[in-house]
């Protein structure tokens, strides 16, 4: 299992059983020295979302914390789904996508729903994150009204716009 992937699942099964967070001793040193946004992604064998939490610019002291972090709002803190169960776990597909840092873009036009993925931010703040190469999702007006929607922003509204890459994860 990539290392990425396992410290997410270490983590959601630690906290599930025991309320505590997984050693980080013997990570791989990218995950002790890199800082980068990330995504933390649970589905169900069905392939349904079961979680999805993460954040657009590093939050912690590297990109295990991000992790760390991550997994347990996605597991149990999404405020769209109940939290995972012990019972769930070792169903769950789970994927980490880890971002690159992004960059302000002067339309739509610069966005590719397969390769890009959007932030949109309100005057006031509201701000809409919407992953790239997502299944159903590849028209770029579909991709950032979804954005949009997420955020609470109306399609009248005027937005900033600002696209970043990722690098996903698997098991």
């Amino acid at each position: 299992m990539n290392p990425f992937v396992m410290l997410a699942y270490n983590t959601i099964h630690k906290y599930l059983i025991d309320k505590d967070l997984p050693k980080t001793d013997d990570l791989p040193k990218e995950l002790i020295t890199k800082k980068a946004g990330c995504f933390v992604s649970l589905h169900d064998k069905t392939g349904e979302l079961r979680g999805c939490i993460g954040t657009v610019l590093p939050v912690y002291k590297n990109l295990a914390g991000e992790i760390i972090h991550n997994a347990i709002e996605a597991a149990f803190h999404d405020p769209r789904f109940k939290p995972v169960t012990k019972d769930e776990i070792d169903n769950l597909d789970i994927s980490v996508d880890v971002l690159s840092e992004p960059e302000p873009i002067p339309s739509e036009k610069s966005l590719n729903p397969n390769k890009y993925g959007v932030i949109v931010k309100a005057h006031d703040g509201r701000t809409g994150v919407l992953l790239p190469d997502l299944e159903g999702i590849d028209d770029i007006a579909y991709q950032v009204a979804i954005a949009r929607e997420k955020a609470g922003i109306s399609p009248e509204e005027p937005v900033f716009l600002y696209r970043f890459t990722v690098t996903r994860y698997k098991e």
